[in-house]
């Protein structure tokens, strides 16, 4: 860990004092260090001992002075009216009353002049240093959209080209830190605040000291997985490609067997095969894309397979995209440091030996090398329609693969800075990025992402110097190990799960920005899909060296960093400005009540608790929302008990144990369009028809009670809060 305990007034550089707050104190006594001690005021011990002292001092001062010298107290009702009372107050004194004095009009006359003088040399003051000096911060909740427009035209495509070249300058580096510590510097001379280091100790999986092979046994040849046969020669060309096509944390060895193609390898085509062959210890050909990897591989492995031969078929790419022979790199890490499952690595967290999570083989593969191996030529097409790679049924075919891997602790460093938010500085929108970790594949899109939210961050601090600041805190997070499953970030969330749970409002992600020109792909949580396009795919799941994606030759004059750059900084700006959470509650309701429409079975139990939560949602939005986005009928406390439901209405359709490579947002199944995919893993699960049953009874229950939570938290809250503002009132 990076951090250091310290005192309130000698504190380290890495403490963030953005977490000082009582709410925060309230959420994070669970953390590993004294967070208690942590989160005190800045000099606060100081200043009330010099209160005490000085008190004293007065006191020391005062203990023999005569009481004739004190004047009479103020009581509760005010000084003058308890004289008005009490005619005979003065006389409890020994001291008579003054006598009258020529002197005092002249004296009444300078305090008077004096004052007024002070008064006019106080407002000269004012005014010179609102002149001379940026104005107070100011809240941002009224401003609109031709704020977010000032700030974002700063954003220029030649910018984010000169800070891409100077990151893809570093990447050759063996250590991550010096890529972690360039862009520390350079956020922090932006003006970002409080950037600091979060470095953790992490298992990773990394390639063997020899490339993978896969042998053919009819004509006994050896093939690397990007198709070239193996050899000393191929091996010189290509080492490091070679090397990083692998499966990060698959199982190794050596396995001879039948290979069996699985096409996509959802439950239905297994139950298909199942019937026809016997798959135990069988080598599956999977293809990647239109269903999450570690589900697909948890279906194979319960199964009985013993070994994956994974590719992407050509069919599925654009057209102008040609991977014929590119290898790439998977990781079947779900995420996190897999010795540390569930709780972060730490000093003092206990370590599980976990060097594979899966007990098959699973090896990456060029399509060419599929091509060889089923004796076709490479994906065809005809009339323009593409042929699909697949093996023919009648035939068999049996291979040699051999894995080599080696597992290692290595320090991954994540580098987090914090734009304090005004109004509502213990809400927490996070913007996170990912960079380069120097035990990973080549790949250019890191640099790309820094790239876009250094560029935003600077177009921010442009306007944070005149004296603007957003309502909430915006977060900006650079990630490590994320190649090897995302490790950094979930490390980070497992550190501060505590504040995390009760403070952040949303997380927007910058990972690969530019993956082609052709079309915009973004993914949202349901509630947030107003603010942009949905389109759910699974090909991101593979990584590319860095040849096959070079960033200059998709965008040579980085107008697409641009566009993207403004795009998700206008997001951004709305989640983390707008006084009312730019969340869409009804859309939601009526989105899960359409999606429940249909012939889809055990389905039309659950439209009762769906038409319950779709009432509910638009007395929420008539009554609560609309008075709270009007400026003349909102109340601050209002606003903050419409967000704080907004903000948490989600949690309510989480899941405990989703399914391998599933959102555990079961709105994600119900409203995206792979709606059905929630019910493939009960389909697969039990092997008879009653424990299948029961299982997807188990499913739909889930999901009624998700529905009923959501309206009951609304409910109550809102009685709550109405109560309060009664009470108020």
């Amino acid at each position: 860990m990076a951090y250091q305990k310290v005192n309130a007034d000698q504190r380290a550089p890495g403490h963030s004092q953005y977490l000082d707050n009582d709410d925060l104190q309230a959420t994070a006594l669970d953390l590993e260090w004294d967070m208690e001690k942590e989160l005190e005021e800045p000099g606060f011990d100081q200043f009330q001992l010099d209160s005490a002292e000085n008190q004293n001092l007065e006191h020391a001062e005062t203990a023999d002075l005569n009481l004739d010298s004190i004047q009479p107290a103020t009581s509760p009702k005010g000084r003058f009216q308890r004289l008005q009372e009490e005619s005979d107050y003065i006389t409890h004194y020994a001291r008579s009353a003054p006598k009258s004095n020529p002197c005092n009009f002249c004296r009444l006359l300078k305090i008077f002049c004096t004052a007024i003088i002070l008064f006019i040399f106080g407002i000269l003051i004012g005014y010179y240093a609102h002149k001379n000096c940026p104005s107070n911060a100011t809240s941002s909740g009224t401003l609109d959209l031709q704020l977010y427009q000032e700030i974002l035209k700063t954003i220029q495509a030649e910018d984010i080209k000169k800070s891409f070249r100077n990151l893809i300058q570093l990447y050759k580096s063996e250590d991550d830190m010096e890529i972690s510590k360039k862009i520390k510097i350079q956020w922090t001379s932006l003006g970002l605040e409080d950037v600091q280091f979060v470095n953790y100790s992490v298992l990773l999986n990394l390639p063997g000291p020899a490339p993978s092979s896969v042998t053919l046994s009819s004509s006994s040849q050896c093939f690397h997985p990007d198709g070239q046969p193996c050899s000393e020669e191929a091996r010189k060309h290509s080492s490091q490609d070679l090397l990083y096509s692998y499966a990060a944390y698959s199982a190794k060895g050596t396995l001879k067997a039948e290979v069996i193609d699985v096409s996509y390898g959802n439950a239905d085509d297994l139950k298909r095969i199942k019937k026809m062959k016997n798959v135990t210890n069988r080598i599956a050909l999977l293809k990647l894309g239109r269903l999450p990897l570690l589900y697909k591989l948890s279906l194979l492995e319960k199964a009985g397979f013993g070994g994956v031969l994974l590719y992407i078929d050509p069919c599925d790419l654009p057209k102008t995209t040609n991977l014929s022979y590119d290898t790439f790199m998977v990781s079947l890490n779900p995420g996190g440091d897999p010795s540390t499952p569930g709780y972060p690595s730490i000093d003092g967290s206990f370590r599980q030996n976990r060097s594979n999570l899966t007990s098959l083989l699973v090896q990456p593969v060029s399509a060419s090398l599929i091509a060889k191996l089923i004796s076709s030529p490479k994906a065809t097409t005809t009339n323009n329609a593409c042929t699909p790679l697949e093996l023919p049924n009648n035939e068999e075919r049996i291979v040699n693969m051999q894995i080599q891997t080696v597992t290692k602790f290595k320090t991954v460093t994540n580098v987090v800075g914090y734009l304090k938010g005004l109004t509502s500085p213990d809400r927490y929108i996070l913007v996170g990025s990912r960079h380069h970790t120097a035990y990973s594949y080549n790949g250019q899109e890191w640099a790309s992402s820094t790239a876009i939210i250094t560029a935003f961050i600077r177009a921010l601090m442009l306007r944070v110097k005149r004296g603007w600041r957003p309502d909430r805190t915006i977060v900006f997070c650079s990630w490590g190990g994320t190649a090897f499953g995302n490790i950094g970030s979930y490390e980070w969330g497992e550190d501060f799960k505590k504040v995390l749970q009760r403070n952040v409002v949303a997380y927007v992600s910058l990972h690969s920005p530019i993956r082609g020109n052709s079309s915009l792909y973004s993914v949202a949580s349901p509630s947030l899909q107003q603010l942009v396009a949905e389109g759910p795919s699974f090909l991101f799941e593979a990584l590319f060296p860095k040849h096959t994606t070079k960033i200059e030759e998709l965008d040579p004059f980085f107008n697409l960093h641009e566009t993207i750059t403004k795009l998700s900084g206008e997001v951004i700006l709305q989640i983390a400005n707008e006084p009312v959470l730019p969340f869409n509650a009804l859309d939601i309701a009526l989105e899960v009540q359409n999606s429940l429409k249909g012939d889809q079975p055990n389905t039309p139990q659950l439209l009762a608790p769906a038409s319950r939560l779709r009432e509910s949602t638009e007395l929420f939005q008539s009554d609560e929302m609309r008075p709270a986005n009007d400026p003349k009928e909102r109340a601050p406390i209002r606003v903050r008990m419409l967000n704080d439901i907004l903000q948490d209405m989600e949690k309510s359709f989480l899941v405990q144990h989703a399914p391998p490579g599933f959102y555990r947002n079961i709105l994600n199944h119900l409203i995206g369009k792979s709606s059905q995919t929630i019910f493939y893993r009960s389909k697969w699960d039990m092997g008879k028809s009653t424990s299948s049953s029961t299982s997807m009874q188990n499913k739909v229950s889930l999901m009624s009670n998700s529905f009923n939570s959501c309206d009951v938290y609304k409910k109550s809250l809102l009685t709550e809060f109405e109560a309060t503002l009664d009470g108020q009132n």
